[in-house]
């Protein structure tokens, strides 16, 4: 199936260790397809949270459609994420039992169906996101001399 991306939140990556994702629907109004279609959307201080046994993306910012007019949404309301009852118990039990967090880490098309990705998250801690900074600049450093000596050959 083709896959259309929307948004994705970088920041996630770099603020929470990532255990596993979720592929979960979006309940989403007419206007909000067409303002996501249009790539007017950002999921950067959104995050995911149960509310009578269901799952919300909370905080996500889908930009008002300019062609609506007055059948138009709110940017910033509450969407229900589309997921199964056995499923939202075992995320619902993860986020209790260990301490973790649900967040979106991307907003798609797949085919015509919006859809949005979970991660289950822990928080890095400082040191922790300070040792991915140094591993990820000494690699850079090891591929740049690796292209130097290629250059010299």
């Amino acid at each position: 199936m083709d896959i259309q991306t929307v948004c994705t939140n970088r920041r996630a990556r770099h603020d929470y260790k990532i255990m596993d994702t979720v592929e979960a629907g979006l309940v989403l109004m007419g206007s909000e397809v067409k303002s996501l279609r249009a790539k007017h959307a950002s999921i950067k201080e959104a995050y995911v949270r149960f509310k009578d046994g269901e799952l919300y993306l909370v905080n996500a910012t889908i930009n008002a459609y300019e062609m609506a007019g007055r059948f138009n949404h709110e940017p910033k309301r509450d969407r229900k994420v589309l997921l199964s009852k056995r499923e939202i118990g075992r995320l619902e039990k993860q986020v209790e039992s260990k301490g973790m967090t649900l967040v979106p880490l991307k907003l798609y098309f797949k085919g015509s169906w919006a859809k949005v990705e979970i991660g289950i998250a822990a928080g890095k801690k400082t040191h922790d996101k300070r040792a991915a900074i140094a591993a990820r600049d000494a690699k850079r450093e090891m591929d740049r001399a690796r292209k130097e000596m290629n250059r010299a050959r």
